[in-house]
């Protein structure tokens, strides 16, 4: 949790929090005790991210047989992109999904597991559930579950219990029983998986082509970055244009102090011909490109726009793609990097 600050409580405890490779993160609730969650605010940035849902996001609630692999489920909906929360309380899902989120993190979906660890599930999810439609939340109910003998083998592999065989069952007789109990949730999913044959890898890769499928489609970041050639190439661009070939005002005396803002560095650059000839030819590219790359899933798109010293030409054509860009999409921003460079 390096970076991340104490920002106060909500109403849930948290037992653990996990962080993986790719920054997604998910809760892990205990059975018993549910009395507040801890609010996180990064120490990096002038804006707060909160571990928070919103309601626009689909949800989607992983379910089953205990042993048939909610677990590899929920790691696959993780490596998705989307936000996990494991064991979550049933009766305080209503609340936990009216709470806000920034709207530019990214998270694709929530996944939510829930089974018999949770003891108050079996006589509440039913209610839960119908209310969460009405007040207009969608999300699918996914149960996973496996043949008895499987069900044994991974027990007698892992040598953990069974949930309901601690209340003086065989194993056995734990799989049967959570078999019956779970009978009508069973008919109520949207979709089951029977995984005795798969393996875990197997299991992950049917997962995650589930949660691609249903990831809601967030559009797509854009970044354009005007820059000096004499400075670096910016190392986090996916497109970069060499702009040196176009007339240069920084060879006009009269020009030379301004910058590729000004009304005068703009004429000088966008009335040439040869100006003229590129934008409509590149700006036709990048209208191609972009719904390409928002289809293929890319989050972010960053547009590097180079000149000599990244004061003049870079800044000029670099505004003139922004406003192209900005006609159609809201989430884009520009970039000025080397403008207060010394010429």
């Amino acid at each position: 949790m390096e970076g991340w600050v104490f920002k106060g409580s909500i109403f849930l405890s948290l037992l653990s929090v996990k962080e993986n490779a790719s920054n997604n993160t998910r809760l892990h609730f205990s059975e018993t005790h549910y009395s507040s969650i801890p609010l996180f605010q990064h120490s990096k940035g002038s804006v707060a991210t909160y571990f928070l849902i919103v309601k626009q996001l689909i949800i989607v609630i992983i379910t089953g047989l205990s042993g048939s692999g909610k677990s590899t489920a929920m790691a696959a909906f993780e490596d998705a992109g989307y936000y996990c929360v494991d064991n979550m309380p049933v009766a305080l899902l209503p609340k936990f999904l009216e709470l806000p989120i920034e709207s530019d993190t990214g998270i694709a979906g929530v996944a939510l597991a829930m089974d018999l660890r949770e003891k108050g599930f079996l006589s509440e999810y039913s209610t839960v559930f119908e209310s969460l439609k009405k007040k207009g939340y969608t999300f699918e109910i996914l149960f996973l579950e496996a043949d008895e003998n499987i069900l044994v083998q991974r027990y007698s592999a892992t040598r953990r219990q069974h949930p309901l065989s601690q209340q003086g069952k065989s194993l056995l007789e734990g799989i049967r029983a959570e078999k019956q109990q779970l009978r009508d949730l069973r008919a109520a999913s949207d979709k089951i998986i029977d995984t005795s044959n798969y393996t875990v890898h197997e299991l992950k890769a049917s997962i995650m082509e589930i949660a691609r499928k249903r990831k809601v489609k967030v559009s797509m970041r854009i970044q354009v970055v005007s820059f000096g050639f004499k400075y670096g190439i910016p190392h986090d661009a996916d497109l970069i244009i060499d702009v040196r070939f176009l007339v240069n005002p920084y060879f006009v005396s009269k020009l030379k102090p301004l910058d590729g803002t000004n009304a005068k560095i703009k004429k000088f650059v966008l009335d040439h011909p040869d100006t003229h000839t590129f934008l409509d030819k590149y700006l036709d590219l990048l209208d191609y490109l972009i719904p390409m790359y928002e289809k293929e899933g890319k989050a972010y798109l960053t547009i590097g726009v180079g000149c000599t010293g990244g004061r003049h030409r870079s800044v000029t054509i670099a505004g003139v793609i922004f406003d192209h860009i900005r006609k159609n999409k809201e989430q884009i921003e520009i970039v000025h990097r080397d403008i207060n460079q010394a010429s």
